[in-house]
């Protein structure tokens, strides 16, 4: 194995170099995780399909791959059905915008909420300021008079900054639909691990914000018919965006309810 210069004694284009190996291993196991998860393997799976061990493969989805060697890539590329060059070209890499898994909840928001007779006005701009604030998907239906401010998450970052946000975006879209409208909040969360874990680990919090039922949120979502629940919700959003299910937050709220 090839000895490697320590850290404080390697030079600008040495740092600037290992740096960019961890962002690629990163965005090589997320693309990774994404095939694999796409074509219904298990990690220990997708490692026997090419005599790799399940450690390897969740070693490079977890963004350790900087030391795997190439040949060790190009079997996991074919453990999930796909080739090195496309794994390498067209998954990960930066020909994909930064905000493509963004994108993706966005559009598949948009084509789930068509039959409910939404309107979508994604990247809706609230007010008219230099910094403007915008809502990731505002839904509308006209018919009945409702709204949604519908908030995407990939990746938490600032929860306080983002629940502060999400009542100013309600405010700010009923006062632009003026009198008779009702406008209701919904966050879409993509279900990672650490997503989950978030959630989970302060889930008071979220159920306290977030009490409606997921079940009923989706009815109103994708059926003409259904009224728009009374409370906001939380919605999962499925690794690959095809499917979205309900977090199941009101439930465990009215659980500790009635245990007091």
């Amino acid at each position: 194995m090839e000895a490697r210069i320590p850290e404080r004694r390697a030079g600008p284009a040495a740092r600037a170099g290992r740096r960019r190996t961890g962002i690629l291993s990163a965005r090589l196991g997320a693309a990774l995780r994404e095939a694999r998860l796409g074509s219904g393997l298990t990690q220990r799976a997708a490692a026997e399909k090419v005599g790799l061990t399940q450690s390897t493969v969740s070693d490079a989805e977890l963004g350790r791959g900087s030391r795997i060697p190439l040949e060790t890539w190009a079997l996991l590329a074919a453990a999930v059905g796909t080739e090195l060059a496309a794994f390498l070209q067209a998954v990960p890499g930066a020909d994909r915008p930064r905000d493509h898994e963004h994108l993706r909840r966005q559009e598949a928001l948009i084509a789930f909420a068509a039959p409910g007779g939404w309107r979508a006005a994604p990247e809706l701009a609230v007010d008219a300021t230099p910094r403007s604030r915008s809502i990731d998907v505002a839904l509308t239906r006209p018919a009945t008079r409702e709204a949604v401010v519908v908030e995407i998450w990939d990746w938490f970052d600032d929860v306080g900054a983002g629940l502060r946000g999400l009542d100013g975006k309600i405010a700010a879209l009923a006062a632009r639909l003026g009198d008779g409208w009702t406008v209701r909040g919904l966050y879409i969360v993509r279900a990672t691990r650490r997503n989950r874990a978030l959630v989970g680990e302060f889930w008071r919090l979220f159920a306290a914000r977030f009490p409606g039922s997921g079940h009923a949120w989706i009815r109103a979502l994708t059926d003409a018919a259904a009224r728009l629940p009374r409370e906001d919700a939380l919605l999962w959003s499925s690794a690959d965006a095809t499917r979205m299910t309900p977090s199941r937050l009101g439930v465990g709220r009215r659980r500790v309810s009635r245990t007091r």
